[in-house]
């Protein structure tokens, strides 16, 4: 058999498993976008226009999208922070808010706020209060955060992994820590742009 008919008598299995391999690869990618979480990307007075995955809303693409963030306090005026694991892709191993985490595509801020308490914290049948939003900006996303706060810290029970570890913090011990690269820097800037008036004053 001379090359030609040899390249003839191939061809067509070298075709057919390479298009098995294109829609095996195209189905694993299916799967993994199923697995993701959408999120909605708004304007900057919080209308949704629209949906993105979350790894491209953290791609560096500056696609604006809302967040929650929730500070539970004792009443004493200490601050619970969580400790963010060392797997965490953005800011790992710092101290940051006491909840803080994604709005869902179709979710809204009631039930964001909630599900993101328990989830991080543990805590559930709090009573919460808006005081403001900003939108923050970093090297790989744009956000448009609700922050509200909470003196119901009782029910704080760390069950996941998602947090290595909380725990209250005064105002003195927080200011001593700004910028020292212990504290996130997104809660370094809604400490002074928001909880430093509306909370600590």
């Amino acid at each position: 058999m001379n090359r030609s008919d040899l390249i003839k008598k191939l061809l067509p299995g070298f075709v057919s498993l390479f298009v098995q391999q294109k829609r095996k690869a195209k189905k694993q990618q299916v799967y993994q976008y199923e697995d993701e979480e959408w999120l909605p990307v708004v304007d900057e007075q919080g209308k949704v226009i629209g949906k993105a995955l979350r790894s491209v809303c953290h791609s560096g693409q500056k696609l604006l999208h809302p967040v929650v963030h929730l500070h539970v306090l004792n009443h004493s005026k200490h601050l619970f922070l969580q400790k963010r694991p060392e797997t965490k892709l953005i800011q790992p191993g710092k101290w940051d808010t006491s909840v803080g985490g994604h709005i869902a595509f179709g979710e809204d801020l009631k039930t964001a706020l909630q599900r993101e308490a328990y989830e991080e914290i543990g805590l559930q049948n709090f009573s919460s209060r808006f005081i403001g939003s900003y939108i923050f900006e970093s090297e790989v996303e744009r956000e448009l955060v609700y922050s509200f706060v909470s003196y119901d810290y009782k029910s704080i029970n760390l069950h996941s992994d998602e947090v290595t570890e909380g725990q209250f913090w005064s105002q003195k011990q927080i200011e001593s820590k700004l910028g020292k690269g212990i504290l996130t820097p997104n809660f370094e800037h809604e400490y002074h742009t928001l909880l430093k008036n509306k909370i600590f004053s």
